[in-house]
């Protein structure tokens, strides 16, 4: 089964376009995007505010803690 919908691969896709073309802008700062990785990321969550098909974020936790 697919993960990402078509919605969120335009979304995505469009994202990337921008940054190619230095149009893209990121959240709060409004600085141009220079990063492929920050500019799918951005396209992401465009089509997550869309209610495309896209899974969740990943949180910052990655290794799980053992109890002593």
């Amino acid at each position: 089964m697919a993960r990402y919908g078509k919605t969120s691969k335009k979304t995505v896709a469009k994202a990337l376009h921008k940054a190619k073309r230095g149009t893209l802008k990121s959240g709060r700062s409004g600085k141009t995007v220079k990063s492929r990785k920050q500019a799918i990321a951005i396209g992401l969550s465009e089509a997550r505010r869309k209610g495309g098909k896209v899974p969740p974020p990943k949180t910052g936790r990655s290794r799980k803690r053992r109890s002593a």
